[in-house]
């Protein structure tokens, strides 16, 4: 039963995240990994520390005994553990991911070509169309021919 709940919620999780993103932050995720990876991540996390049955852990990490979530008579010290893991993981990466883009935006930019994005990112990017029975177009009606991030500019 606890299986089949954290899947509903993980389920519920996705969309949400995957819309709040998208519609009300304006962050495009076209694959949804933060959704998918990184909130229900976080859940699969959380989920540790309330549904645990003791089935397992016993002796995991040098600590005797198994491991009890919150509704399996576990109390709060492993739901609190999962709580700062995740917290932690948060703050970490969000830092760290922050300080990479930061860096990759002053050595050599991280928006492509307006008329690139328009197009699709195929052929400037990658060189060749992703899809062989459709035609790529500029906004111009010509045909892109442009090799792959010609539109990057070094600032060093």
């Amino acid at each position: 039963m606890g299986a089949a709940l954290i899947g509903v919620v993980a389920g519920v999780i996705v969309v949400e995240v995957t819309f709040l993103l998208e519609q009300v932050i304006k962050v495009d995720d076209p694959v949804g990994a933060v959704a998918v990876h990184g909130a229900n991540g976080a859940w699969g996390c959380l989920a540790l520390g309330l549904f645990a049955d003791g089935t397992y852990g016993d002796g995991w990490n040098g600590v005797a005994g198994t491991v009890r979530g919150l509704f399996y008579g576990g109390g709060w010290s492993q739901f609190g553990a999962q709580t700062i893991g995740v917290i932690v993981n948060i703050f970490w990466f969000g830092l760290a991911s922050f300080a990479l883009f930061w860096m990759i935006d002053k050595m050599t930019g991280m928006r492509s070509n307006p008329s690139h994005e328009i197009q699709g990112l195929d052929i400037p990017e990658m060189g060749a169309p992703a899809y062989s029975s459709v035609d790529v177009i500029m906004p111009s009606g010509k045909l892109s021919q442009q090799s792959p991030a010609t539109h990057r500019k070094s600032k060093f």
